[in-house]
């Protein structure tokens, strides 16, 4: 019978250092290859949730379509489109330092808008309407960490600013704002 120590050669065959150093770095390689593939494995699956609770999240479209048919059915109710024309410009949230840039504005209120935070944010939807003397503003936003966001806005002109609430749809909590002129 052999000793102890050679029963390991009769199961085994022994290895050199160096063979056993190239199979364990053989094995590192393999680990190494297959951890982009688990992370971009990862980031789809990360995307297909994003993308599906964005299209589960409840729409503000019907908001904006109703105020449209709203203001078309009305024209009225829409006014002039000069009073639409006093929102275009550069506003900034003195608080954080958010902007929002609003564009053309056409007669039924549908607006070009921009949102910055400081880097560009989506904007889903935006519009203007008249409530009496009031001009309104409505805007939606629509991207990461801001999946349905809203800003519902009331422009006053003694201050120049535009007022109200903003939803921050996350975290589901309403807060007072004000955006000042960018001069």
């Amino acid at each position: 019978m052999a000793p102890a120590g050679n029963r390991r050669s009769e199961v085994m065959p022994k290895m050199s250092k160096r063979k056993r150093n190239k199979i364990d770095n053989r094995t590192a390689k393999r680990r190494v290859r297959l951890s982009p593939l688990f992370l971009l494995g990862s980031a789809i699956v990360v995307l297909v949730v994003l993308i599906s609770w964005r299209l589960q999240s409840p729409s503000i479209s019907s908001v904006t379509r109703s105020v449209n048919e709203a203001n078309t059915a009305n024209p009225g109710a829409v006014g002039n489109n000069t009073e639409f024309q006093k929102l275009k410009g550069r506003w900034r949230r003195p608080d954080g330092g958010y902007v929002m840039a609003i564009g053309n504005i056409n007669d039924t209120g549908a607006m070009d808008a921009s949102y910055f935070n400081p880097y560009p944010i989506h904007v889903g939807n935006a519009v203007a309407s008249r409530d009496g003397d009031v001009t309104k503003v409505f805007v939606e936003l629509r991207d990461v960490n801001y999946p349905g966001s809203t800003y519902t806005l009331s422009y006053d002109p003694s201050s120049d600013q535009l007022q109200g609430i903003y939803y921050q749809a996350v975290e589901q909590q309403r807060f007072q704002v004000s955006f000042e002129r960018m001069k």
